[in-house]
């Protein structure tokens, strides 16, 4: 079954993609080709979630979270923008003019080493607007993607049905898009988007040289290389570069403000300055011209840098608490070690029954040790998604992993 037939809430019950080939460690590098075959048949059964009232009040009576998203008072945090915007004496924008909002876009496109950038409102929405204008100017409207892409799984075709595009799956479900992928594409493609890192794959990364393998192969193919920076901020540690040289190479890249910076929301588009230029006509086109940015941009902008400097530590101790939790047979961990702050944790059990030992655990030890779980491929084997933030507090690696193994029913 091709997962563009699979609606979003059929494929959230099917997120275990890894469990098929990768149950039981084995040491892998992150890129290490596989044949684990696509999951085909009847979707699973979607666990009924809890109330989102009393989960919110139970994660936010924690004291330490594996996972992000404890809720926030939104009245305090707009107050925090206003009174950081205040103190700058900002004007308001006009539709997104403004000195503020354009200095901010040009430290963007520094900092990635483009000549220019655009705010945006979503990142789907300037994603979409990169590859609509590739394909224009190149007549080819077939796109290379990972087959867990965002535009594939979370955007309800919209590449298809808004712009005309083809999405083509040119790599298997259990590693990053390679450059050999490219190459051996059995369509001629025109654009290629690569999410760095692969999130549904637990924060997976192609080595530095695979990596520039893939910009050289679609270089001198003539094939557009755009990047869903969705999560990029997290990939400066395992690459050792600064972000403008692991961008350098793509033809574009988005990257999100509010996954790992926190902000309100919204997205920068970088590239060159004349595909800039018709991604802000794109983005008035696709209704993106909202009447006043500042509030997304200043909420972007004053964390920004405090976010980034956190990064590395918070990839230090994730790397340890993945170690601490695969110290325990009965658990999985992929990737291992993780290239990032995040990474996928496989266990037996019910995706109800372990939610419940969760709650149970919040109340007892005040560790939120999961977000949710989801049934895999495997019968009885379930899996969750971690995240190291800084909501994992002055929680010690070896207590958060304790914690998590309290999910375990007795060995």
């Amino acid at each position: 079954m091709s997962p563009r037939h699979l609606s979003r809430s059929e494929f959230l019950a099917l997120t275990g993609l890894l469990s098929g080939a990768t149950l039981w460690p084995r040491g892998a590098s992150a890129a290490t080709p596989s044949t684990t075959p696509v999951p085909t048949g009847k979707p699973a059964t979607v666990t009924p979630k809890p109330s989102p009232v009393s989960t919110a009040a139970l994660r936010r009576s924690c004291r330490a979270a594996l996972a992000p998203g404890a809720p926030v008072d939104p009245g305090a945090e707009l107050i925090r923008i206003g009174e950081w915007i205040q103190s700058r004496g900002l004007e308001q924008d006009f539709y997104g003019n403004s000195a503020f909002i354009e200095e901010f876009e040009a430290r963007l496109a520094k900092l990635l080493g483009a000549e220019d950038a655009c705010f945006m409102p979503t990142g789907t929405m300037g994603q979409l607007i990169a590859l609509r204008i590739y394909a224009d100017a190149s007549g080819n409207r077939n796109v290379g993607m990972h087959p867990s892409s965002h535009h594939v799984l979370h955007e309800n075709n919209s590449h298809e049905v808004l712009h005309g595009l083809r999405d083509v799956l040119i790599a298997p479900w259990n590693r990053p898009v390679l450059g050999s992928d490219v190459r051996g594409a059995r369509e001629s493609l025109g654009t290629v988007s690569v999410e760095l890192p692969v999130r549904w794959l637990g924060g997976q990364l192609p080595t530095w040289a695979q990596l520039e393998d893939l910009k050289r192969t679609c270089r001198s193919r003539g094939v557009k290389l755009h990047m869903d920076g969705a999560r990029l901020w997290e990939c400066q540690p395992y690459y050792q570069r600064s972000y403008a040289d692991i961008c350098r190479g793509f033809d574009s890249v988005y990257v999100s403000f509010y996954k790992t910076v926190g902000a309100l929301g919204g997205a920068v588009l970088a590239g060159k300055r004349d595909f800039i230029r018709s991604a802000r006509m794109w983005r008035h086109r696709h209704g993106g011209n909202v009447f006043q940015m500042l509030p997304y941009v200043a909420s972007a902008a004053m964390r920004l840098d405090d976010a980034l400097a956190r990064i590395p530590e918070q990839v230090r101790r994730a790397k340890l608490l993945a170690e601490a939790l695969a110290a325990d047979e009965r658990l999985t961990v992929l990737p291992r070690p993780p290239p990032t702050n995040m990474f996928r944790v496989y266990l037996r059990g019910d995706p109800a029954e372990l939610s419940a030992r969760r709650d149970l655990i919040a109340r007892e030890d005040k560790v939120w040790v999961a977000n949710g779980f989801g049934p895999t491929r495997v019968p009885g084997v379930s899996e969750t998604e971690l995240q190291v933030s800084d909501e994992l507090g002055d929680v010690s690696e070896e207590a958060a992993a304790q914690a998590f193994r309290k999910l375990l029913s007795p060995a």
